[in-house]
């Protein structure tokens, strides 16, 4: 079986040697591969002298290179680790093993569950994001996931070969999750302990910028996967606000056989217009999106692993 260690790496001069030798040590006959995207430091040199494959990439961004190493490289089982040493690998067996006993396409490093990542993280609010995309993808999929954005995965050959990425940045987990999700792929959460970055390695998530740009992929897959959801609920909205403006000149109407208050008549009548304009469009978009899946699983049918 073959198994290929993927490493994104931008500035991990300090960590990058003692990752690729721990997972040297869990992993002998595995190839591990360092994809450099830009770094300004030696990571690059030191994951080559420490017995890393080193390729570049040079579309900046996380989701760039995750995209290139899924369509570069070959192999039966994928390990996707972040090069900042914050998660250990000696847990990358327990990963393995149900993705390589074919009973999941992927499995889930849960840093959440034994409480390591709220104890060892000291940027706040990375946790509250954490706590609410998790709440907001569960609350859509109807999933129980415990650690939707962690950067400590395992993936079969089918999962690898048949995802479309569109993420450019650190979203890209968060990507994986709902599309696993959305075309039914097995998913096991393991239990492992995170730690934080080692003094001098500093973090390239920036808390607000990169939650919003979640946030923004969280919004449009839900309104590709879950249009009839997604259409509805702006009608919904739609539909209330036409009521509350139109109400009141209907009443007018009854009460006085006129209506003085021409303004919120058209704006109740746009309001509902567009109510029932976006239902349409949830419709629509649901069956091209079931059609989409249906069309998903012919291809599945006919993949080699």
């Amino acid at each position: 079986m073959r198994i290929a260690v993927l490493i994104p790496c931008y500035n991990e001069e300090l960590t990058i040697g003692k990752v690729v030798a721990d997972f040297r040590r869990e992993l002998p006959d595995a190839e591990i591969y360092v994809y450099d995207n830009n770094s300004r430091d030696r990571t690059a040199e030191i994951a080559r002298t420490a017995g890393a494959i080193v390729r570049r990439e040079i579309r900046q961004g996380k989701g760039n290179v995750v995209r290139s190493m899924f369509r570069d490289i070959d192999a039966d089982i994928y390990v996707m680790i972040d090069g900042d040493d914050t998660y250990p690998a000696e847990f990358v067996h327990d990963l393995i093993q149900p993705v390589a006993a074919g009973e999941a396409d992927m499995s889930i490093g849960d840093r959440h569950s034994d409480g390591s990542y709220s104890s060892e993280n000291k940027r706040p609010f990375h946790n509250f994001g954490n706590q609410f995309v998790k709440a907001l993808i569960n609350r859509l999929f109807r999933s129980q996931l415990r650690d939707i954005m962690t950067g400590y995965r395992v993936f079969n050959r089918r999962f690898a070969k048949t995802m479309p990425i569109q993420s450019e940045g650190f979203e890209i987990e968060t990507e994986m999750t709902l599309h696993a999700l959305d075309k039914r792929f097995r998913i096991i959460e393991i239990p492992i302990r995170y730690r934080d970055r080692p003094p001098g390695s500093e973090s390239k998530l920036n808390t607000v910028s990169d939650g919003i740009r979640v946030l923004k992929t969280v919004f449009w897959i839900f309104k590709d996967y879950k249009p009839l959801a997604f259409f509805g609920t702006v009608a919904l909205l739609l539909f209330i606000a036409g009521l509350a403006v139109g109400i009141p000149v209907i009443t007018e109407f009854f009460a006085s056989g006129r209506i003085a208050k021409m303004p919120s008549a058209i704006l109740a009548v746009g309001l509902m217009v567009l109510a029932t304009n976006s239902l349409t469009c949830g419709f629509i978009l649901d069956t091209i999106v079931r059609n989409h899946r249906d069309n998903y699983e012919l291809l599945q049918n006919e993949f080699k692993d």
